[in-house]
């Protein structure tokens, strides 16, 4: 069933790593695992995972320099990262995902929680890998569904996953209006339980780097109390 699946779990708390390998192996995901910072940036390099789970707090390298190390490097930029952290906090959650992770759960988490987070990310990977070649064009911006590629006036935008999966279902959808529960469905692959901060943080993000430096979104228009479109 998900046999092919890997999963890198990375937590320095043992029974932490015991409880989440033995749950996703009941799943049938084969998992790898590791305890710390490096320790992870190795296991990544020679296991080839289809997902790391990443908890935020390591000793020495931490989580979060894991996720930008892994983000920055084309060899491994495109396996999905569902972080682990301890600590409730907004800002924790919004850094995460501003690196580039595709999900975060807090500690303490449900199991049932943990597989169906897993099982969302990897279909979304899974479909994202099966896009027919295509070519979407709005303005100046050029999407290349097939390389996973974004260009402006010829010159190449790098994006993060999640902003590229925005950005492509935005320039689908053209000229409708696109609810922030819409796009987390669609974007994020189930219920994100109403967050729809998450929308707002990729969103601004994703201006910054495909938007022209003044007030006037050439691009993505914001519909107060509703959510986006691509204009």
């Amino acid at each position: 069933m998900n046999l092919q699946k890997k999963i890198l779990v990375v937590d320095d708390e043992e029974h932490i790593v015991e409880l989440i390998k033995f749950n996703l192996e009941k799943n049938g995901y084969e998992v790898v695992t590791a305890f710390e910072g490096e320790e992870a940036l190795n296991k990544v390099y020679e296991e080839e995972p289809d997902l790391v789970v990443l908890d935020l707090m390591l000793p020495g390298i931490d989580g979060i320099e894991v996720c930008k190390r892994m983000k920055r490097d084309s060899i491994t930029e495109n396996i999905p990262i569902i972080m682990l952290t301890a600590k409730s906090e907004e800002t924790d959650k919004v850094l995460g995902l501003e690196i580039g992770a595709d999900d975060y759960i807090t500690k303490p988490f449900s199991v049932r929680e943990l597989i169906a987070r897993v099982k969302a990310v990897l279909r979304r990977s899974k479909d994202t890998k099966k896009e027919e070649a295509q070519i979407i064009k709005v303005g100046d911006i050029t999407i290349d569904i097939e390389k996973h590629e974004v260009s402006k006036n010829g010159e190449k935008i790098d994006l993060t996953l999640k902003e590229f999966e925005l950005l492509k279902i935005l320039a689908q959808n053209k000229g409708k209006v696109l609810s922030r529960n819409y796009l987390l469905d669609k974007v994020w692959g189930y219920d994100y339980y109403g967050e729809t901060r998450t929308v707002d943080v990729h969103i601004r993000h994703l201006r910054k780097k495909i938007e022209d430096e003044n007030k006037h979104f050439k691009y993505i228009e914001t519909i107060r109390g509703v959510g986006y479109k691509m204009k």
